[in-house]
C-alpha cells in the first residue's frame, strides 16, 4: 500500500541553526508556489462510471473555469481504468506520455494532460476516481503571503524512542471527504514532555522517513483546525527518533479546498500546545 502524501515530502536537509530553519521554511514556500504545489489547485471533479463530458459549457458533466473551450472533450472510465477522446479542433498536450496512450489512467499511473495554463490529471481515493486541475496562472499564488511560523525554539526538538509493532499492523486514517484506509502502522514515537509522556503513531512516508499527522490545543485558535503533519526520520540503530515540532507544517487542505487531507487518528491528539512550526495560514 502507497503511503499517503508522498508527493508532499520535500528533500529537506538537518537543520540546527536559525538560519538552516528560515532556508528550510524558503523552500517549504517555494514548493507550495510550483508547478506541483497545493496554491494552483482550482478544482476537483468525481468521476461516474462510463463517459464524463469536461469543458467550460454547464452542460458539461465536470464545469472546468471559464478559460477553457466550452468542450474540451470526454473523460471514460471503466473497470478503473480512464481513457481521453478530444473534441474536435481542440489541442490536449499529454505531458508524461512518450507516445499516445490507450488510457490516461491505468495501474494507478496518471497522465498529465494541459490545455493553455489548465493542467489536470486522474488520482484514486478509496473507491472513488477523480479529476485534479490546476491552473499555472491560478492568480493565489500571486497572492500569497507566506507562512506565519512560531519562533524556533530547541526544546521542541524532541528525541523519541520508537516503540515498533511485534506483528505487523495497520492504522485507520479518514480523510476529510469521509473516506477512511487502512495503512501501514510502522510504530509509536514516544517522547516526554514536562515529565508527561505522549505517544504519536506515524507511518511510512518512504524515502527512509516516518509521516506523523497529529493535532494539538493550539488547532482551530493559531494553528490549522483540523491539525498538522510532521515528518522524521525512520528509528536509528538504537531506536530513537528525532521529532522537530519547529518543521510541522499545514496539511494541503489549509491553501486548498481541491485536496484530499488524511486527519489524524484519534491516539494523536496531544492533549498540550505544541507552540512550534506553521500556523493556520488563514486560507481555509
Amino acid at each position: 500500500m502507497k503511503p499517503i502524501f508522498v508527493a508532499i515530502l520535500l528533500s529537506f536537509v538537518a537543520i540546527t541553526t536559525s538560519d538552516d530553519y528560515d532556508t528550510w521554511h524558503q523552500h517549504r514556500i517555494e514548493s507550495l508556489k510550483s508547478e506541483d504545489g497545493w496554491l494552483n489547485l482550482a478544482g476537483l471533479f468525481w468521476l461516474n462510471e462510463g463517459d464524463n463530458s469536461f469543458g467550460s459549457a454547464a452542460s458539461n458533466a465536470l464545469v472546468f473555469p471559464e478559460k477553457s473551450p466550452k468542450k474540451l472533450g470526454v473523460l471514460t472510465l471503466k473497470g478503473g481504468k480512464v481513457s481521453l477522446k478530444t473534441q474536435k479542433g481542440v489541442d490536449i498536450e499529454l505531458k508524461n506520455a512518450p507516445t499516445t496512450p490507450e488510457y490516461v489512467f491505468e495501474n494507478g499511473k496518471a497522465i498529465t494532460m494541459q490545455h493553455g495554463a489548465l493542467r489536470w490529471f486522474i488520482i484514486k481515493r478509496g473507491p472513488k476516481y477523480g479529476v485534479r486541475l490546476r491552473d499555472l496562472a491560478n492568480p493565489v499564488v500571486a497572492q500569497f503571503k507566506g507562512v506565519e511560523r512560531f519562533a524556533v525554539r530547541e526544546d521542541w526538538k524532541i528525541t523519541a524512542t520508537f516503540e515498533a509493532p511485534q506483528t505487523p499492523k495497520t492504522i485507520a486514517i479518514t480523510d476529510v471527504i469521509g473516506l477512511t484506509s487502512q495503512q501501514p502502522l510502522l510504530g509509536h514515537a514516544v517522547f516526554t514532555i514536562n515529565q508527561k509522556t505522549y505517544r504519536l503513531a506515524a507511518t511510512d512516508a518512504g524515502d527512509g522517513k516516518l509521516f506523523l499527522i497529529f493535532k494539538d490545543k493550539t488547532a482551530g485558535v493559531e494553528t490549522y483546525g483540523a491539525g498538522r503533519f510532521l515528518y522524521a526520520d525512520k528509528p536509528d540503530e538504537t531506536g530513537k527518533v528525532t521529532l522537530d515540532f519547529n518543521k510541522a507544517i499545514n496539511p494541503p487542505c489549509a491553501f486548498s479546498t481541491y485536496a484530499t487531507c488524511p486527519l489524524p487518528p484519534a491516539e494523536n491528539n496531544l492533549p498540550i500546545r505544541v507552540e512550534a512550526g506553521e500556523k493556520n495560514a488563514g486560507m481555509h
